[in-house]
């Protein structure tokens, strides 16, 4: 039996490894959604239709047509700073685009996996559970939080998966991640400052994907914790990246986040813990230097 599902935001780093991972599933039928070109190599395996999710007639346009079983909703404005500067354009992206979906999935019938993220929290007392109370700090875990609120009393079938700090390496890169980032300046030769004040539990983008794909596939219903099992800081991820590729770590030095002013608060200690996906779902995550191994591949 064929599923049909349908990824918003394919062109993004989640969904560029999602069409790669479920182009490889002879069940699925895929349809790939992204605002304007298709960034992603052609294929026979998949189908790209351009959606701008802010749009709502789109949005209920492309499902209408498309007729998902699951839709995949990795599209947000991610940039902690931007949405805190620029809160309206936030709010379009990460909540009222929701909202569209929402409404989409209602009218077709469909699941809807909705990907959110760790700024959800204050990171006063992480590593979090799934039943951790939300306490944004920051627009964007306002808009983030407002958005799995839309999801949980939407009245369709839905699942959310949160997720923290994802790396990897993706086409037409236009963002760069701490791994390349530590790589590059250590190689030049350049002293870097890195925190040692924030903990989180970073996600290699492949495994975030695997666990999106274990949840459509069984559509398997309610909050799920998607991420890495390494719970480090900046700092740590920063040696272990200087120690894989053999480079100098006296070049990296320790900060705390007061050293850098940047608009958006970051919650300091987040993380998940991952008891539920791992029993649910059979979700096993690799470890970091696993995940800098398949970055250092793709390179």
């Amino acid at each position: 039996m064929k599923k049909r599902i349908l990824i918003t935001g394919s062109n993004g780093l989640l969904g560029q490894k999602l069409v790669d991972l479920l182009t490889q599933q002879p069940e699925v039928e895929l349809i790939a959604t992204a605002r304007g070109a298709n960034r992603l190599p052609e294929s026979d395996r998949y189908f790209y239709q351009p959606m701008d999710i802010t749009d709502r007639q789109q949005v209920l346009a492309v499902i209408g047509e498309t007729k998902p079983d699951v839709v995949i909703h990795t599209a947000a404005m991610t940039n902690v700073d931007q949405c805190e500067s620029e809160k309206d354009a936030c709010w379009a992206q990460n909540v009222k685009a929701v909202e569209y979906l929402v409404e989409a999935c209602r009218s077709n019938d469909s699941f809807l996996l909705h990907v959110s993220t760790d700024f959800i929290f204050d990171g006063a007392a992480g590593p979090y559970t799934e039943e951790a109370e939300a306490n944004p700090i920051s627009f964007y875990g306002w808009s983030k939080y407002a958005a799995e609120k839309a999801v949980i009393h939407s009245g369709i079938r839905w699942a959310i998966a949160r997720t923290v700090l994802v790396y990897g390496i993706a086409h037409d890169m236009s963002r760069s991640n701490i791994i390349l980032w530590v790589k590059k300046s250590l190689e030049d030769g350049k002293t870097i400052k890195v925190v040692t004040d924030q903990w989180r539990t970073p996600t290699l983008a492949e495994d975030l994907a695997l666990g999106c794909w274990l949840i459509a596939e069984q559509k398997a219903e309610g909050i799920y914790n998607i991420s890495g099992k390494d719970f480090l800081n900046p700092y740590e991820m920063a040696i272990k990246t200087a120690d894989y590729f053999n480079l100098d770590k006296s070049l990296i030095t320790k900060a705390d986040s007061s050293t850098f002013s940047q608009p958006a608060k970051r919650p300091p200690r987040t993380g998940f813990v991952l008891d539920k996906p791992r029993r649910v779902l059979g979700y096993e995550p690799k470890s970091f230097e696993e995940g800098i191994a398949v970055l250092a591949a793709q390179i």
